[in-house]
């Protein structure tokens, strides 16, 4: 929380102090089991810490973390809008509780309280098809409008998508869990996305400030994406995708898991697909997976106006040929029995609208 006491400032630091000591997470569970609050733990002599967890635990109490980070740390704790939030803090999201390695400290930009709201995980790939971007736009804006925090990871393709949905509905808000220190954005052309999200919802990391990007950072940061959220919906996702770990994480959590399906000849597709053949709900409209939380109409979770439609079915007899699946120029010849310079010419302004999106190797994609 801000610094705005003394006394929450002391707090903050020992919080910090004993976080940022060089000891796994699962050690520093054990001392506060052991001891009691930070402070406690810092206060104990040696010989005791050396005596009951060894010395290299007691090593590591001994060598305090450089004084520059700590104060930087309180000095970023002054801005109201930034807040740490630690396993005694009562605003502390009940979701992340269940973790076995649940973070002991939280660094948050926004409102700690939209944690706690009732939340859905949207995941998928970062190299997403047109069509999946529409529909992760659609359905967290519709997820959105019925009251409920979309969060997901701020990373490129799906996870943008999803939280640019949510910021598109009326009160909309979204959460987004992050593999960097709380004071930096990665991907860098996310900074204005960042800056919204913080405005209508939150940006939560359990890494230190001015931790970089790193890949190992991320795993970790799917596992609170998971435990944060009630259920987890994946939109494309190729077989050996990070989504697919936010899915088996939240599974195992006890989560419910949603997969939107795709075209067989879509690679993007294929993850979700598994995971349909391993029992996550396939979800082809959003009252598909809303219905399986009745609960949250009956206590007012939901907001009463009906969710924003997804993208209707299009008319142009061109996007009739082309399907759903990416398709080359020489197949709409066979479909259509158009010439190629026909073709061309009626593409383009579909292309210039955004009904259609050229893929690599030429080939043609309805988006809506």
């Amino acid at each position: 929380m801000p610094l705005a006491r003394p006394e929450d400032r002391e707090d903050a630091q020992s919080w910090l102090d004993f976080t940022s000591r060089r000891l796994p997470p699962s050690v520093q569970r054990k001392l506060l089991a052991r001891f009691g609050a930070p402070h406690a733990v810092l206060a104990q002599p040696l010989s005791t810490v050396r005596a009951e967890f060894g010395a290299e635990v007691a090593q590591a109490l001994a060598s305090p973390p450089p004084a520059a980070a700590i104060e930087a740390a309180l000095a970023w704790l002054d801005d109201p809008h930034h807040h740490l939030l630690t396993l005694a803090d009562a605003a502390y999201p009940p979701n992340l509780l269940v973790l076995a390695d649940a973070p002991l400290v939280l660094y948050v930009v926004g409102d700690p309280g939209t944690l706690s709201r009732p939340t859905v995980a949207i995941v998928g790939a970062r190299h997403a098809t047109p069509g999946g971007l529409e529909n992760a736009h659609a359905f967290a804006r519709a997820l959105a409008e019925r009251d409920l925090v979309v969060v997901s990871g701020l990373a490129l393709g799906v996870d943008a998508a999803a939280h640019e949905g949510a910021l598109a509905a009326r009160n909309g808000r979204t959460v987004a869990v992050i593999g960097t220190g709380a004071d930096r954005v990665y991907p860098a052309r996310h900074r204005a996305l960042a800056h919204r999200i913080a405005e209508r919802g939150a940006i939560v990391s359990e890494f230190p400030l001015g931790t970089p990007a790193q890949p190992y950072h991320f795993p970790r940061r799917n596992r609170l994406i998971a435990a944060l959220a009630r259920g987890t919906l994946v939109v494309e996702a190729a077989p050996d995708s990070g989504s697919l770990i936010t899915a088996r994480l939240a599974a195992e959590l006890g989560r419910d898991v949603f997969a939107l399906p795709g075209s067989i000849h879509n690679p993007l597709a294929r993850g979700c697909h598994r995971l349909i053949r391993e029992g996550a709900k396939l979800v082809e409209r959003v009252d598909d997976l809303l219905e399986e939380w009745p609960d949250l109409a009956s206590t007012g979770a939901l907001a009463a106006e009906k969710p924003v439609p997804l993208p209707a079915e299009e008319s142009d007899p061109l996007l009739a040929a082309l399907g759903h699946d990416p398709v080359d120029l020489d197949t709409l010849m066979l479909r259509t029995g158009l010439t190629s310079e026909a073709l061309s010419a009626m593409l383009l302004p579909l292309e210039l609208d955004g009904a259609i999106a050229r893929l690599p190797g030429g080939r043609y994609q309805r988006t809506r």
